[in-house]
């Protein structure tokens, strides 16, 4: 393998875009030579302007390339497992943007031919690589809070997406709670064996989309803790993360994250600065450092940071949650009858 990683990049809307250049700005072992979009057309002063050699409307020429070592795929949900075969196929290794589908057993199929091409698979789930999160997760490998009894996890958008998005999202849950599924299953280090989930409308489009806005989900883990994820798409002071996980020697807080940490203080009270507006802002550092380990794990030949299996996990998580919310009863979380990889 070369010193320097050569990279194509399939899909270049607001993800993709956010990928390419910190790669051209903050991640020297690799270089980006290729980008194909479906507006290909619409692109190419941006691709130029960051040094991209090559622009193209089909992903088939990035894929056919011998001399692109890995390829990035953030083009839509839908694309991603054909895209992930065909380019296992062609020998490449693959970083995919979540979920890798909605379909459990195209998942499957396409993990399976992963496995077959020998190559690696790293899942954008890039709040596994936010510093105060993995904080968190090594004060809880060290041992400092003992075991885990609790972990509540608060995500809220500023604002909802539009309906149009809405209706091919996948739905709340494997649109937006699947990010804090992971991070239940990441902290945790345990899988999440039940979900019960409830949940609302407050916006009425989004209702009349077929979706909810609201949810209150609750978690069982394999290793005997208990889970508890609140999501709402509309929060107005901003975008609301947090993470408690209480052990049972101590506790554990990550809050949110303010455009700066200043605070007024005067007779009248405390003033201090919004919430980051939304996911680029707050996990800016965070995108940078999982396209920097993707890159490090083929230089190094190492296990990618975020796998297959965690990409599929939230998915099945995520089901058994629209499951929960349809029957209203605790879902078990298990592959379906005769699956497995």
């Amino acid at each position: 393998m070369p010193e320097k990683i050569e990279l194509g990049l399939i899909g270049a809307g607001r993800i993709g875009r956010v990928h390419a250049e910190n790669i051209r700005f903050y991640v020297p072992d690799a270089e980006l030579v290729a980008v194909a979009d479906l507006y290909s057309d619409k692109i190419k002063d941006w691709a130029y302007n960051l040094g991209i050699k090559h622009v193209f409307s089909d992903p088939q020429k990035i894929i056919e390339d011998e001399a692109i070592d890995a390829v990035l795929i953030c083009s839509s949900t839908d694309t991603h497992a054909p895209l992930i075969i065909q380019a296992a196929r062609a020998g490449k290794h693959i970083f995919c943007e979540k979920p890798i589908d909605f379909d459990l057993n195209k998942i499957q199929e396409a993990l399976k031919e992963v496995k077959r091409a020998g190559i690696k698979l790293q899942i954008g789930f890039q709040r596994r690589f936010d510093p105060g999160f993995k904080k968190a997760y090594n004060l809880i490998g060290q041992g400092k809070i003992g075991d885990i009894r609790v972990i509540k996890i608060t995500s809220r958008d500023p604002a909802p997406p539009p309906v149009e998005y809405i209706k091919v999202s996948g739905g709340l849950f494997l649109d937006m709670t699947i990010h804090d599924f992971d991070m239940a299953r990441y902290l945790s280090r345990s899988e999440v064996t039940e979900v019960y989930a409830v949940g609302g409308v407050i916006d009425k489009a989004i209702g009349e989309a077929g979706d909810i806005d609201t949810a209150i989900v609750t978690l069982k883990f394999a290793s005997g803790a208990m889970g508890v994820i609140d999501n709402c798409r509309q929060s107005v002071y901003g975008y609301d993360q947090r993470v408690e996980i209480l052990g049972s020697t101590g506790c554990t807080m990550v809050g949110n994250e303010p455009l700066t940490p200043t605070v007024l203080s005067t007779a009248e009270g405390f003033l201090a600065d919004k919430l980051q507006h939304f996911f680029i802002e707050r996990y800016q550092q965070a995108y940078i450092e999982e396209i920097k380990a993707f890159v490090n794990c083929i230089l190094n030949d190492q296990e990618p940071p975020v796998t297959g299996n965690d990409g599929l996990q939230p998915v099945l998580i995520g089901q058994a949650a629209k499951q929960s919310l349809a029957e209203g009863r605790p879902v078990p979380v298990n592959l379906p009858s005769g699956g497995g990889l």
